[in-house]
């Protein structure tokens, strides 16, 4: 199964220190069906809202890391709480969701749960949230230096232009050059040219 649901009490491991009483308390508050999930390249967090027959639903990726998975779980509170609002008249990431997220935000900065290189970056996504947590490079660059990575997966930016390296569905590319915020690279099986996001993770090809 791709999600699984989460015991509240085991939800602590997946969380930075201290955090774990507020996140609870928004939670019950609102009655979140919370989910933890496998590995999801193109989201790392989702939201779906109450409904007559359902409560609200948050999945985040357990792979992440416990600073990547709290600033995700915020991302997707904003969302509920916008809607609790607002319902569904304004747009998903207009001013009023970047408004609730850089208050979330602001409430765990104003606590020190994060280490000053990740608070560093979410200052300046204050300023101007993303749509996507995926859509910050700046910031994934950084939660990603908390990662357990094996050494064989690099982001496609620490390649050398010309390098083989395979994503995770088996296919094998050649870096090429840097077009304006991607990389151009090849599949080598078909010729076809795609861009890659500077902080994608792939593992290099010897």
């Amino acid at each position: 199964m791709p999600k699984k649901d989460v015991p509240i009490n085991t939800l602590e491991r997946f969380l930075p220190d201290n955090t774990y009483a507020p996140v609870l308390a928004y939670l019950n508050q609102y009655k979140v069906h919370l989910t933890v999930t496998r590995d999801r390249k193109s989201i790392l967090g989702d939201y779906r809202h109450r409904t007559r027959q359902d409560t609200h639903r948050i999945s985040v990726n357990g792979t992440l890391n416990k600073y990547a998975f709290l600033v995700t779980l915020l991302h997707e509170l904003a969302h509920l709480l916008t809607f609790e609002q607002f319902s569904n008249r304004v747009m998903a990431h207009g001013k009023e969701w970047k408004a609730i997220y850089g208050q979330l935000l602001h409430q765990f900065l104003e606590h020190k749960v994060f280490p000053d290189d990740i608070a560093s970056e979410l200052q300046q996504t204050l300023r101007n949230p993303a749509a996507s947590s995926c859509a910050e490079e700046g910031l994934l660059r950084v939660l990603r230096r908390y990662d357990q990575r094996p050494a064989e997966v690099k982001l496609v930016e620490e390649l050398a232009d010309g390098t083989l390296f395979r994503t995770t569905d088996g296919r094998i590319f050649r870096k090429g050059p840097r077009l304006r915020k991607r990389f151009k690279c090849e599949e080598v099986g078909t010729g076809k040219q795609y861009l890659f996001s500077p902080v994608y993770e792939v593992v290099s090809v010897a």
